[in-house]
């Protein structure tokens, strides 16, 4: 490794050269500005990198007649430079792009890179940004290095000697830094609860970059016993780790240890890493490929996207014609956690964009738009409406789910596409209303003695839950409910139970979640009355789940969303052997309807303009919001 002296720019960075930069926090920028200067020396430059943090002046108009961008992912400078027609993308994977560099697809001549000043055996740390700089180092023709003595040393495959590096040069630098601080507004706060519903303790997890991530990272410090393998570590998880939510005590990969590829963040992030044996960095054909993250047991994979289509297929690199990022790692570690066993991949995203303007859930995808991710590859997609679930969902069901967690104001429009382009059959044509699924009560876990179901409206994709669901019943089960019996619930008639406008009426379902297979265990419902003053409710539990106090729970949450709205009174009509009904609706001070009562039947109101009955719970209930 020896000094490196301006003369020698010419004759190290050669006439159409391909030069590899430095990657996110440890981009060589004092390194670079050398270089530039030499600018007049160099002839048809390329400059290859992935994302990085800090200017870009390479990209500038100035430069253009010797210097070229070939970028892998965009940030705001490069994305100027693009639009511009000075720079290049180039989709790739992550974990592929190594791979380029090393069958010589992209061939480098040179890379420019920050590493720490070399210990005692001649070893020094990348940093930070392990990512796909160490193979171009391994690939290059030859290495030129920033030396920087306020580089965090980081722990890992992040070493290379002083014998891989040809030329070094000096220069002292506090790194840049990203601040997503988590958000504060009461929609990502609601993504943020419906995805921690959907992790567990002891589940490794994998984030991406952004502000939506951090919130999500915040709404975990209630979970224990988490583990890391992603692409990142960034403030949030630092925080998590600090307060002993991760510990990687779970981790069938790498236990004990958070593994990633690079750290971007704030200073409080390159502090934690420096010198930290428990964080790990390796290079991204490792870290971020599927079958790695698939060794990984219940392996959580949380990315975003810029638009989702009502088939499911995602773009999350470009708008139209307009590159936006890249491809980064995404697909990466969605097939990856697909793979595992117990693993949930999941798409979480407002559900609009521009202050309300425009849906991020479309008919279709813009023109020109690339699909980052298939439709096969997506489980969950979350917005602050709630969580569709696609697994072995068809088209129908898909669009249907999708059009739930949309926001309120683009649901019709979207059914209307739905339904003009045969995504929603004859069977659903003049059954889906405008506010059909929402927005209605937030969904949300429960515990009911021991066991965690989920709370939710009912919503029209969970046609054929109900299904299943009744013929799940005994006929005494079906003559409780429907006064008589009833030997069908066909598709029509399923349809019409779940496809209600959950701002007037209610439905409301207590579900156990299996990965991405729902089973309905209860329902309740309340239906207006033609005054808007008083409603009627009903209520069936699944045989083999009574005695958990679901139906309890039900008429607790009704009677609370009906006080809400305003109501006055809720009644039902109950048969006289209907002993558990009739002691339910006691339980919560219901009375007689005066010259209500039918042959063998009794209607009980409830009033809800005077104090609310004391309920006594069931026994281990809690909720998990």
């Amino acid at each position: 490794m020896k000094p490196l002296v301006p003369a020698q720019w010419p004759t190290l960075i050669h006439p159409g050269s391909r030069v590899f930069l430095g990657s996110g926090a440890a981009c060589p920028h004092a390194l670079i500005a050398e270089m530039l200067k030499q600018a007049r020396d160099l002839k048809d430059i390329e400059l290859v990198h992935i994302l990085t943090l800090g200017d870009c002046p390479w990209t500038e108009p100035a430069l253009a007649d010797t210097f070229s961008t070939n970028t892998f992912f965009l940030g705001a400078a490069t994305r100027r430079a693009y639009a511009a027609g000075r720079a290049d993308y180039t989709p790739c994977f992550l974990s592929e792009i190594p791979g380029l560099f090393a069958d010589r697809v992209l061939p480098l001549d040179a890379a420019l890179v920050m590493v720490t000043p070399p210990d005692e055996q001649g070893f020094c740390s990348l940093g930070p940004s392990v990512d796909v700089t160490l193979a171009a180092c391994r690939h290059a023709a030859i290495v030129i290095a920033q030396v920087n003595p306020l580089l965090p040393r980081t722990h890992g495959q992040s070493f290379l000697h002083v014998s891989e590096i040809d030329a070094f040069f000096e220069a002292s630098a506090e790194l840049p830094v990203l601040d997503h601080p988590p958000l504060e507004d009461p929609a990502g706060r609601r993504i943020a609860g419906y995805v921690a519903q959907l992790i567990e303790d002891g589940d490794t997890l994998q984030f991406g970059i952004g502000r939506l991530p951090e919130t999500i990272l915040d709404a975990l410090a209630g979970h224990r016993r988490l583990g890391v393998h992603s692409e990142m570590i960034s403030d949030g998880l630092v925080r998590l780790i600090r307060a002993g939510v991760v510990d990687n005590s779970r981790k069938t990969l790498h236990p004990g240890k958070s593994v990633v590829t690079f750290a971007m963040g704030t200073a409080e992030v390159y502090r934690f890493i420096h010198d930290n044996p428990h964080v790990e960095f390796h290079p991204t054909e490792y870290v971020n490929a599927p079958l790695t993250v698939a060794r990984h047991e219940r392996m959580v994979a949380v990315n975003s996207a810029l638009e989702i289509d009502l088939t499911g297929q995602v773009a999350a690199d470009s708008l139209g014609y307009a590159i936006h990022s890249g491809i980064g790692g995404q697909l990466d570690f969605l097939r990856g956690a697909a793979m595992s066993p117990g693993g949930r991949p999941i798409i979480a995203l407002p559900s609009t964009a521009r202050g309300g303007a425009v849906s991020r859930l479309v008919p279709h995808l813009t023109e020109g738009a690339g699909v980052v991710t298939s439709r096969g590859d997506v489980y969950y997609v979350v917005t602050e409406y709630g969580i569709a679930t696609l697994r072995g969902r068809s088209l129908r069901e898909r669009a249907l789910e999708l059009i739930a967690v949309a926001h309120p104001d683009f649901r019709e429009g979207l059914a209307r596409h739905a339904r003009e382009k045969g995504l929603l059959p004859a069977l659903h044509a003049a059954a889906l209303p405008e506010k059909a699924g929402g927005p209605g009560p937030a969904e949300k876990k429960i515990v009911l003695k021991g066991e965690t179901f989920h709370l939710r409206p009912l919503r029209p994709s969970d046609q054929r839950h109900l299904q299943e669901f009744f013929y799940s019943h005994s006929e005494e089960t079906i003559l409780m409910r429907y006064g008589h019996v009833v030997n069908r619930m066909d598709r029509g008639r399923a349809y019409e139970l779940v496809t209600i406008d959950q701002t007037r009426d209610l439905a409301l379902g207590i579900f156990e979640v299996q990965g991405p297979r729902q089973l309905i265990h209860a329902v309740g419902r309340y239906y207006l009355d033609r005054g808007g003053e008083s409603a009627e409710v009903a209520f069936v539990v699944r045989e083999t789940r009574r005695r958990l106090g679901m139906a309890t729970l039900l008429f607790e949450e009704i009677l609370a969303i009906a006080r809400e709205r305003g109501l006055k009174r809720i009644w039902g009509r109950v048969r006289r052997d209907n002993l558990p009904m009739l002691k339910l609706f006691r339980q919560f001070g219901a009375k007689p309807r005066p010259g209500a009562d039918g042959d063998g039947e009794t209607d009980l109101e409830v009033d809800l303009v005077a104090p609310p009955a004391p309920v006594r719970p069931a026994s281990g209930r809690k909720a998990r919001r």
